[in-house]
């Protein structure tokens, strides 16, 4: 038996989603302060009213893009360690490196990332990224069984992962970036 109320759940969590993937899309181009709720939801195909109805806020917004975001960040790194079938923490972190870069590839998702820590400042978008950072954190400890001082360096290694990608470092003909970028793999950035 499917009821009304069931179908409109449906279609209410769905287009919730695509908002919400939309978002990602959106605040990673444009960024937290400068893009409006008209712009995610031009992208999603929905009236900005929808969104609102969805959403109580853009900050709200902004948290469940984030929240999607690590999300699909720490899915990667378990689905890695699992398809790894390594044994030591080290082999696991480092198959979860690789499908990380790869995943950055996506430029909003890297992008979305530097965006939340740029709007830090506004306390809900602060608890995100703390999230967010706590999950990676759970998970690659969990899944490695690797020790304090391993899992740090993945994340700092991440993080320098990351500032390199934004900056096309691996595109740069210079010292510095041939220091900073030696022994990183990294997956070309998927430009849009």
């Amino acid at each position: 038996m499917t009821s009304k109320a069931a179908r409109t759940l449906s279609t209410a969590d769905a287009r919730r989603d695509a908002t919400v993937a939309s978002a990602v899309t959106t605040f990673a181009r444009g960024g937290y302060q400068t893009t409006p709720i008209a712009a995610v939801a031009a992208h999603a195909g929905i009236s900005p009213a929808y969104v609102s109805k969805l959403f109580s806020s853009k900050t709200a917004l902004f948290v469940a893009a984030v929240d999607e975001c690590y999300a699909r960040i720490a899915d990667t790194l378990e689905r890695a360690a699992e398809e790894a079938r390594a044994d030591s923490p080290e082999e696991i972190l480092y198959a979860m490196g690789g499908a990380y870069a790869e995943l950055i590839a996506d430029r909003d998702l890297l992008m979305l990332q530097v965006h939340a820590q740029a709007a830090t400042d506004v306390p809900e978008i602060a608890a995100a990224v703390r999230r967010g950072l706590a999950r990676i954190t759970e998970v690659a400890t969990n899944v490695s069984r690797a020790d304090s001082d391993q899992v740090q360096q993945f994340v700092a290694f991440g993080q320098l992962c990351h500032l390199l990608t934004t900056v096309d470092a691996f595109d740069v003909d210079a010292t510095w970036a041939t220091v900073l970028t030696d022994g990183i793999r990294h997956s070309p950035a998927e430009r849009r």
